[in-house]
């Protein structure tokens, strides 16, 4: 177990202390989604000890951080996210003897880590929720989950009318006939974050990990903890709306009152030295990003208005100035993410046709419906732009999120079929809202090309081994298949494969990272260059506009990304590192990206 650190005074601080404080401002941060990324058992389902196996892989990649997606004792109901135990190791998944070696490991690769938590709500296997079944209406334990009675003579109404988040009704009755809040599955009731009960065990577990060797936090639905369920217009209002309003008027979402709570873990946070830090996972409007991100609450909040773009030049820039404005008026560093483990793969969404929607990814969701049979997916050009966007966005000022098996330039897999899906989108939309769900970013990672569909890539042992997920009778037993199902062409993505071709993603992704490090400076400035312009020509994808994003940092770094048909001229300097080939007479052409050291003067 990792030792707690003592604060230090002002007096003996240093700067060295202050920088190493500040790591995670202009961090690079890999998100790994442990069931899928490496099994070292063959129970099928990825562990703790397969992520310290990899240290080494992650250190040769370049990253600073590790953010680490539910690894808690779980139904699975959707995907770790329903917790039964905050404080503890899937057994599945290993111990925390598990989890404190990957800690120790990790640091000593100078790589720190970052624990997903999930505050909105529990397991329906949590303790605190069985109790509050058994106390009945009224006693305190109920009180700590968000119980109503229903409408209707007789109770036999929901509260409201809400749909949930994975389809279907947002309350489920109990026998007593009294009905519980449920934003996601029936398996995730909400927490009630006006009960000081809650309040109180959510810091014991934020000081548990911390005192394991956590740096850090991830929160899970950052905007959804507080609630107003004391009105009367409840059902004018989704569980789901394709935006909320900037004043933080929705009942369930982005309400003031979450601020208070975030105050509360920043003391705590305070307490460790360095000081600990979290990133808020919050979608919200753009104008209230920034709430969360302040240095007297979470410290960061993801920018996902990155994430929701397509591959067009205005759009992209918008999302880049808007990340920047909420990092200024936050005080803090912007973060850039492209995939995580609930956004289809960029280098799909980036290979299929790039045409407006009403909400965000529509088409590639709609793609992924038909079993990625509906719209032609250009993997060409999705390599292309892939490679371009990475270049792009390493260079911004801030943090970098970066999701396991994107430095693979790995593409959803649409086929997954039906009865092989986990996530519980696919078994709860239905009519107009159907939804295969988030699973064809979650497959299992391919690390080894020889090895094949029928050993997994890879990704687990041929044969089982006791330790998480098998027992000692068990061991020496034929390897149980990857928890969801791979694709043949996996083959050609397989990491080790990869290492072994220079203009592979994965080249190129270990050495913008190494280039990163040299290049970053210490201040997050960013200036335009007279080469970031639009278009008003429809020569960019897909007949959207192109033109050009062109920006510098403090130290004459500059990034230049051509969105345009027409090749462009470089800013005069020396060429570092470029997402493809230049033309030749060494313009820039369209999808390309490249990295200059500006001359002086």
């Amino acid at each position: 177990m990792a030792e707690r650190k003592s604060p230090q005074s002002a007096q003996e601080s240093t700067a060295s202390d202050r920088a190493a404080a500040a790591w995670w401002h202009q961090a690079v941060v890999y998100q790994v989604y442990p069931r899928s990324f490496k099994d070292t058992t063959g129970s099928g389902l990825g562990d703790i000890a397969g992520v310290t196996s990899r240290i080494g892989y992650l250190k040769q990649l370049g990253v600073d951080a590790i953010w680490l997606s539910p690894f808690y004792p779980s139904q699975l109901a959707d995907g770790g996210y329903d917790v039964d135990d905050y404080r503890n190791v899937d057994p599945k998944l290993g111990t925390m003897d598990d989890f404190d070696k990957l800690a120790k490991t990790a640091h000593e690769a100078d790589i720190k880590i970052v624990v997903d938590i999930v505050p909105n709500h529990s397991s329906n296997l949590h303790p605190w929720f069985k109790a509050a079944l058994a106390a009945g209406p009224g006693s305190p334990e109920r009180d700590r989950y968000i119980f109503r009675d229903g409408r209707g003579e007789h109770g036999e109404l929901p509260p409201t009318d809400w749909v949930s988040h994975f389809g279907g009704p947002a309350w489920t009755r109990v026998p007593d006939g009294q009905w519980y809040l449920h934003l996601f599955t029936v398996e995730q009731p909400d927490w009630n974050w006006k009960n000081p009960d809650v309040r109180a065990d959510f810091i014991k577990t934020l000081r548990f990990w911390l005192d394991h060797g956590a740096d850090g936090f991830r929160v899970d639905v950052a905007h959804g903890l507080c609630k107003d369920l004391d009105r009367d217009n409840l059902d004018q209002w989704s569980v789901t709306p394709p935006s909320l309003p900037a004043d933080g008027s929705h009942p369930l979402y982005d309400r003031d009152d979450v601020h208070q709570i975030y105050r509360e873990w920043r003391k705590v946070f305070n307490e460790y030295d360095p000081p600990a830090f979290a990133v808020a996972e919050a979608w919200v409007n753009p104008a209230r990003q920034y709430l969360y991100a302040s240095d007297d609450e979470l410290g960061q909040v993801f920018n996902f208005e990155f994430a929701k773009k397509n591959w067009v030049r205005d759009d992209m820039h918008q999302a880049i100035e808007e990340g920047l404005e909420a990092a200024r008026r936050s005080g803090s560093t912007a973060t850039w993410v492209m995939s995580n483990h609930d956004v289809p793969r960029h280098a799909s969404r980036y290979a299929l046709p790039q045409v407006p929607s009403t909400r965000h990814h529509q088409l590639a969701h709609d793609w992924l419906l038909r079993d990625g049979t509906s719209y032609h997916q250009d993997r060409e050009v999705g390599t292309r732009r892939a490679r371009a966007a990475i270049l792009m966005e390493l260079a911004l000022p801030g943090s970098a999120y970066l999701y396991q098996g994107e430095e693979l330039g790995l593409f959803e897999v649409a086929d997954i079929p039906w009865d092989k899906l986990e996530d519980p989108t696919a078994r709860n939309s239905e009519r107009a809202a159907k939804d295969k769900g988030r699973d064809g970013c979650r497959v299992p990672l391919p690390w080894v090309a020889a090895d094949g569909v029928e050993g997994s890539f890879g990704f687990s042992p041929r044969v089982k081994v006791e330790g998480a997920g098998v027992s000692a009778d068990q061991a020496g037993q034929p390897s149980e298949p990857a928890h969801l199902p791979q694709p043949a062409w996996f083959a050609d993505f397989a990491a080790d494969r990869e290492s072994a071709q220079p203009d592979s993603m994965l080249t190129l992704y270990r050495r913008a990272l190494a280039l990163r490090h040299e290049l970053m400076p210490a201040d997050t400035s960013l200036t335009w260059l007279d080469e970031d312009r639009p278009s008003s020509q429809p020569d960019g994808a897909d007949g959207q506009h192109g033109g050009v994003i062109a920006y510098r940092r403090s130290n004459g770094w500059a990034s230049v990304t051509n969105f345009g048909a027409e090749p462009v001229a470089l800013p005069a300097g020396e060429v570092l590192l470029t997402s493809g080939k230049l033309c030749t007479d060494g313009r820039l052409p369209q999808d390309t990206t490249v990295w200059l050291r500006l001359n002086q003067g």
